[in-house]
This record gives C-alpha cells, sequence and structure tokens, in this order.
C-alpha cells in the first residue's frame, strides 16, 4: 500500500459504529516567504508542519475509555517530503480514567509539551528549535503515564522511552505543571534523561502570564552533554502577544543560547490577523545569528493558517 494512501485507509477500515466517535481534524498553514541564508535571497513557498489527524474514543464502562490519536503531517507546498505525501507526528493507542492516563506510540515527550504557548513562532523559521534547543523531541516507542484531572491545576508527567539498542540507554522525559487558567498562570519545570540518542541531559523551566490583552512568556533549558558530542550550554527566550484589537494580535520573541549553536541569537516579530474562529493571516520577520555562521540569515514571510 502507498503511504500517500495511510490515512485514508486508516479512517476507511474502522466500523461504522467507531466513525461517531472519531474526530477528524488539521491545519493548513502556508507561506510565501523572502530567505536569506547567509547567500543570495530566494523566494519561496513554505508548508508549516501541515497536518491531518483522526482520534477518537470507546467507553469502557465504570470511567474508563480507551483513546488513540493517528497524526500525519503533508506538505502543501511541494505535495510530499522525501517521497511521502504523509509522514508520522504523534500516534499512540492508550486507557484513561479516574487513574489518570497512559499513552503507548510516538508523540511529544512531557519536556516539549511544557513549553505550551511561549514559542509564538512555533513552525515558522523562528521557531525554538532553529536555536534556543534541540529537545523538542517527538519519541518513538515511549509509554507515557499522565496524572488524573483530579488532582485539579497540577498536572505531572512521565514517559519511558525504550532505545530498543543493547548499546543505548533508555530515556525518561517527565515534567510537572501549574495551570491556572483564571489566574492567567501557567508554570512547568521538566527533565529529560538520555532522550537524546548520544545521552544529554535537559532541564526546562517554562513561565506564561496573562495579563488582560498581554500574554508574557519566559523560558529557560540547560543542556549537560555528558560524554556525548553535542554541546554543553544553556538558552532563553522571552516572548510577548499583544491582542491590539479583536481580529489583529502583535507578537515579539527574542532568545540566544549556546544549545544549538556558538553563542547563537534569534529575534522575531510578526502579526497575525484573525478571519475568523479558525483561520489567520500572518506575516513574520526573523533574524538569526552565531559564531558558527559565516553570516546571519534573516526571513520575512506572509502566509494563512486555517484549523479544522
Amino acid at each position: 500500500m502507498k503511504k500517500a494512501l495511510l490515512p485514508l485507509a486508516i479512517a476507511a477500515a474502522l466500523p461504522m459504529s467507531a466513525l461517531a466517535d472519531v474526530t477528524v481534524y488539521g491545519k493548513a498553514n502556508v507561506s510565501l516567504q523572502s530567505t536569506d541564508e547567509g547567500g543570495d535571497r530566494i523566494t519561496e513557498l513554505v508548508s508549516n508542519a501541515s497536518r491531518i489527524g483522526f482520534k477518537g474514543k470507546e467507553d469502557l464502562g465504570n470511567g474508563l475509555k480507551a483513546i488513540y490519536k493517528f497524526e500525519y503531517e503533508t506538505q502543501i507546498d511541494d505535495g510530499d517530503k522525501s517521497g511521502q505525501t504523509f509522514t508520522q507526528r504523534n500516534i499512540y493507542v492508550g486507557l484513561e480514567g479516574g487513574f489518570g492516563q497512559v499513552i503507548a506510540g510516538k508523540f511529544d515527550t512531557p519536556l516539549k509539551k511544557a513549553q505550551k504557548k511561549v514559542d509564538l513562532f512555533n513552525d515558522l523559521e523562528g521557531d525554538i528549535k532553529s536555536i534556543i534547543t534541540k529537545s523538542d523531541n517527538r519519541t518513538s516507542n515511549t509509554v507515557q503515564y499522565t496524572t488524573p484531572k483530579s488532582w485539579g491545576p497540577v498536572q505531572a508527567k512521565v514517559a519511558y522511552v525504550a532505545s530498543e539498542d543493547d548499546n543505548v540507554d533508555n530515556g525518561v522525559s517527565s515534567s510537572v505543571a501549574y495551570n491556572d487558567k483564571d489566574a492567567g498562570v501557567y508554570l512547568a519545570v521538566a527533565y529529560d534523561q538520555d532522550v537524546e540518542k548520544e545521552g544529554a541531559d535537559v532541564v526546562r523551566a517554562v513561565g506564561q502570564f496573562k495579563l488582560s490583552s498581554l500574554q508574557l512568556g519566559l523560558l529557560w533549558e540547560d543542556q549537560d552533554a555528558g560524554t556525548s558530542s553535542l554541546r554543553d550550554g544553556d538558552g532563553w527566550v522571552v516572548s510577548a502577544k499583544l491582542k491590539a484589537s479583536k481580529t489583529v494580535a502583535l507578537k515579539a520573541q527574542y532568545g540566544q543560547s549556546d544549545i544549538v549553536k556558538e553563542d547563537g541569537k534569534t529575534w522575531s516579530l510578526g502579526m497575525d490577523y484573525k478571519l475568523s474562529k479558525k483561520t489567520k493571516l500572518y506575516g513574520f520577520y526573523t533574524h538569526e545569528e552565531a559564531d558558527n555562521l559565516a553570516e546571519d540569515n534573516d526571513y520575512a514571510g506572509v502566509g494563512i493558517e486555517m484549523k479544522f
């Protein structure tokens, strides 16, 4: 079977009784941008992690539910990624109930999810993974436990990542978060041990605060490379989003780090224009520099994002 047909085959294989509990969701995000990566400037169309997914649940009785998700990235600009129309993102199956939730598959680690929405340019050129961090991982062969909703604003997660290699240690990713939506306060700490294949350990702290129409974010991270070839170092990013009106939001973000590149720095400015609850137009400018970059990188673009 061609991989391009895989998501459709999954939906077709589900019995009609199950389809009533299936949610089809996704995001189409494409930008037209000018890119200068230390050479001649080019114009390109970029698909920014556009995706389609299927998720659902089955009530097993006594407060117990079986849950699943199958999510795939698709390329709006080129039509494929390394010859594939769809590539795997978060895919899992599990159980949830009064005890919490247990899932198994391939999905974002607790450390990655702990960043919440501090990264205002996620999936764009200003994404924090370009300069700030190497630890926003989506790991295979992972089992994760999440504490129950009865814990209120406090939530803890721990994920076990099986290396399936005698010469590579198994990894553990964990996080504890406090999310008071009424007060507009989100705080989290997270830790990865041996999640990176080369064995680096990572600590992350996150804070996000909403003050009326203003949202502020801060993320700090430290990486101990141990005996691996990865880089020792720390990094941080600050972000601010101002809801200027019902339709317009202004965004700014700055960060610097030694983790990805030597003395790396990045800053971005952007604006979102809301067309509806699920569709927006946006514009952005991102600048990157580092000691081991021959020249600075600059990106400017406009795009559209539609969620469904």
